[in-house]
């Protein structure tokens, strides 16, 4: 059956009969609404489509229809807008606020509504959070069509059943990109060899957004503005059902829920969610795609153990979001084992299951109201339970990284309260189960195989010092961060500036003076200075700004330094002495000018994207600074003596020896190298440093070995990956790599089994793993005996009269490690004032 399906498609012209290929059960239609067919001048499937022209198309059915209205929510990073259109019967539509009124009801937990079936249910229907997963976004055209236009007494029932919120690409930056390169290499007549350029994205591909982010795993952390926007969207509407539309592996078939089992040991949704309402819209599911003749299967692979994606976040928010997966064209046409499949097959599956969709959620509306609000009032009930009744929180050294943490709770409507210098959040709360995705750690586990990470305690990405507490003092409840940090300004000075290094920001300060023109130098050991607010205490790496010894004059230095911290909000110091109250004075040898960054990245085919996007990500958006990126097919000709840093995030390299050799004598010659992750173990394999990798136990090939069904061999290999656990280092706070840092232990996340061993130098180990390493998420008892504990997370190693910087772990991981951030920032902006002693 599905053979004959596909060699269907290839027959279909650009006559109505296209269209009828997804909806001739929904006539009639209103021909006074354009089709997509009508208004792109060719049939859906027949090309991809252009971000710009679905919402072009979505703005038309706008103006043209009243059930529809558009909204926009945000701008990528490149620009394009972000919009949802909300589809509903006219009377619905313009009732629409007292509705969106009746609806926040059920997500309070002080009302008492019970009017379940009387108000219209919230269907949020999401496509394409990944760009080269592209059939979703046309079958957006295809459902906001019809359920626009058609007539038909079943599309009657939904709309005025229903309020239909169309999110038709999620991530529009990705989906262009994908987009450009399947129309550009689309062939007529097509070709479906799988070897055809169409089919073979080049690197970065489609998948990610502007700056190489995963947005389906963006959701928790809120990085970035397609994230940002939609969760702002979403907490002003908390939709019912939310629908997460994805492609899979061309030789597949199609995916609905029920998932794979949680991993988690007790997972904090409810277990209605994802045992009865999924099982319920299965059916549905089942009976819709049987009816097209499509396979399908369900209970496998995929979990939502991990809260950050569009198929989970919506499940702690008293709604019930399902992930779908089809088999991708990757193109228009491509070959698989069951014949051809083509792009119109793989939309007609997406459409078919977003009316399904609509239609389960219409036909138990009053039971998904009830859950809704019963979720909500749980959430207080559970934390009633619970003797905990709070965490608590500070930082009074980086308050600025406090700002950014706290901006992420508000983000997700978690009330915080400061008392004092303290910040609390309260468990009684309508977003207790939020509050445990913040906070709460785990080393127990139901299963030991995840499709992504096993940790996400966000508290622990911001490296914040937080404690449970069982008695409350609110103190006065945060609204906004916008006032939060306030230094107090600087006054002029004819002698020296001070900035406290200690604060998060304060790399982007020191970037900003450097670019424009004055000279900084970093402190090498702690003093006390007489500032012009009195003595005050800096700690490793305070930026020192002599005003006398800058090419600009004093009132133009002044303007600069007031600039900088006005823009970045740092702590910074006048002083009129160099005569430092305690410890070294401001003209010791120990504080040395920083040599402005001429920093490079490696990217390309090889190289891991999502990285190599972090590192960029990091230094466009919080620092300022330019990173060149090198194209690694261009690596051969690109004259590194432009730039004094180099950074390989991890990857696969197949230099040649030249290659090689061609970064060894430009490392020799003084330079910096950065490497992370793999690339840390490519360094050491290449014998770039005499470092070595951690060994554990070698197996006795002598002892018999136990069979074992072979059904279960991908879930017990799986165990021995560490894919995203939390672990403690122990950080050495006088190392240049460490200004900035207090406590001597930190929190770092671990998703690979790079294992360095610590260096035979003793002075150049600086984070090892602690004796007690784990902080949160799933590794062997293997891993952790023979490989972690013994292992070092950071190491440095000379190379020449330069230096290797070897990162086990990712310190920029998904945008989000401001408690790392640090680490791999004094890489770029000290790593030339390393000595590694012989």
């Amino acid at each position: 059956m599905l053979k004959k399906l596909l060699l269907v498609v290839l027959f279909i012209g650009t006559t109505v009969s296209a269209q009828d290929y997804f909806f001739k059960k929904y006539h009639p239609f209103n021909s006074d609404i354009p089709s997509p067919e009508e208004f792109l001048g060719y049939p859906i499937g027949q090309h991809h489509t252009r971000h710009d022209l679905i919402v072009a198309y979505l703005t038309k059915l706008a103006e043209t229809s009243d059930r529809a209205s558009i909204y926009e929510y945000g701008r990528t990073h490149e620009g394009r807008k972000l919009v949802m259109l909300t589809v509903t019967s006219p009377s619905n539509l313009g009732n629409l606020e007292q509705i969106q009124s009746q609806h926040l009801k059920f997500v309070d937990p002080s009302q008492t509504a019970s009017n379940y079936d009387e108000v219209p249910i919230f269907v949020n229907l999401g496509y394409n959070v990944h760009g080269n997963e592209p059939s979703s976004s046309e079958a957006a055209m295809l459902t906001a069509y019809t359920l626009v236009a058609s007539n038909s007494a079943e599309v009657t029932k939904y709309i005025n059943n229903g309020v239909i919120l169309i999110d038709p690409t999620i991530n529009p930056d990705g989906r262009d990109r994908h987009t450009q390169w399947a129309n550009m290499y689309q062939g007529n007549p097509l070709v479906a060899d799988p070897q055809d350029a169409e089919h073979n994205e080049y690197w970065p591909r489609g998948r990610t957004n502007h700056y190489w982010f995963d947005l389906n795993r963006d959701w928790l952390l809120g990085i970035n503005p397609e994230s940002r926007g939609k969760l702002t969207w979403y907490h002003q509407w908390y939709p019912n059902v939310v629908t997460d539309f994805h492609e899979m592996g061309t030789q597949s078939s199609y995916f609905f829920e029920p998932m794979k089992d949680n991993a988690s040991l007790n997972p904090i949704m409810p277990k209605e969610n994802y045992i009865d309402l999924n099982n319920l819209f299965g059916d549905y599911y089942a009976a819709a795609l049987d009816s097209i003749g499509s396979f399908y299967f369900t209970k496998e692979v995929f979990d939502g153990t991990y809260p950050g994606y569009g198929s989970s976040y919506p499940d702690l928010q008293g709604g019930l979001a399902i992930l779908f997966e089809q088999a991708s064209s990757r193109g228009h046409k491509q070959t698989t084992a069951f014949g051809e499949i083509t792009f119109p097959f793989t939309i007609r599956n997406q459409y078919t299951s977003s009316m399904a969709t609509v239609q389960a959620s219409v036909e138990n509306k009053a039971k998904l109201r009830k859950y809704q609000q019963d979720f909500f009032k749980s959430a207080l009930g559970n934390a009633d339970k619970n003797r905990l009744k709070g965490y608590s929180f500070k930082d009074n050294h980086d308050p600025n990284r406090v700002k950014a943490f706290i901006d992420k709770l508000l983000l997700h409507k978690i009330d915080v309260y400061q008392s004092g210098d303290e910040f609390v959040v309260p468990t009684r709360q309508p977003q207790y189960r939020m509050v445990q995705t913040m906070f709460e750690t785990y080393e127990k586990y139901r299963d030991s195989v995840y499709y992504d990470a096993s940790a996400w305690s966000v508290a622990n990405f911001y490296n914040m010092k937080y404690k449970p507490v069982s008695t409350l003092n609110l103190g006065t409840k945060i609204t906004s961060t916008e006032d939060l940090v306030k230094p107090k300004a600087v006054v002029k000075t004819n002698y020296a500036y001070i900035i406290d290094y200690d604060d998060y920001n304060a790399v982007a300060a020191l970037n900003y003076l450097q670019s424009k023109g004055l000279v900084v130098s970093s402190s090498f050991k702690p003093f006390t200075a007489k500032t012009t607010d009195g003595n005050k205490r800096f700690n490793y790496g305070a930026l020192v700004i002599p005003v006398s010894l800058q090419k600009k004059n004093a009132d133009d230095v002044f303007k600069i330094v007031s600039k900088a911290q006005e823009k970045y909000q740092v702590p910074t110091y006048a002083a009129n002495t160099g005569y430092n109250a305690q410890g070294i004075d401001l003209g010791s040898r120990y504080v040395e000018p920083v040599t402005k960054p001429k920093a490079a990245m490696i990217i390309g085919d090889g190289v891991r994207s999502y990285d190599a996007g972090e590192v960029w990500h990091l230094l466009d958006t919080r620092v300022h600074m330019p990173i060149t990126k090198i194209p690694i097919r261009n690596f051969g000709r690109a004259n590194l003596d432009k730039y004094n840093t180099l950074v390989m995030v991890s990857g696969n390299y197949n230099f040649s020896k030249t290659q090689l050799e061609k970064i060894k004598d430009w490392t020799s010659k003084g330079n910096t190298l950065i490497t992370l992750g793999t690339a840390a173990k490519w360094a050491i394999d290449k014998k770039l440093v005499k470092e070595k990798l951690t060994e554990g136990k070698e197996k006795d090939s002598t002892k018999a070995v136990n069979r074992k069904p072979y059904v279960d061999a991908p879930e017990n290999l799986g165990k021995d990956y560490v894919g995203g656990a939390i672990f403690k280092v122990d950080l050495d706070i006088t190392h240049p790599l460490a200004f900035g840092y207090r406590d001597n232990t930190i929190p770092v996340y671990k998703n690979n089994t790079v294992w360095l061993a610590p260096s035979k130098n003793e002075y150049a180990t600086v984070a090892k793993y602690a004796k007690d390493p784990h902080v949160d998420g799933f590794i062997t008892k293997k891993n952790t005996e023979e490989f972690l504990k013994p292992s070092a997370s950071l190491i440095v190693s000379k190379l020449g009269g330069g230096r290797v910087i070897l990162f086990a772990d990712n310190p920029n991981f998904r945008g989000s490690w401001y408690g790392t951030n640090r680490l791999f920032l004094n890489a770029l902006f000290l790593g030339d004032k390393i000595e590694i002693p012989e």
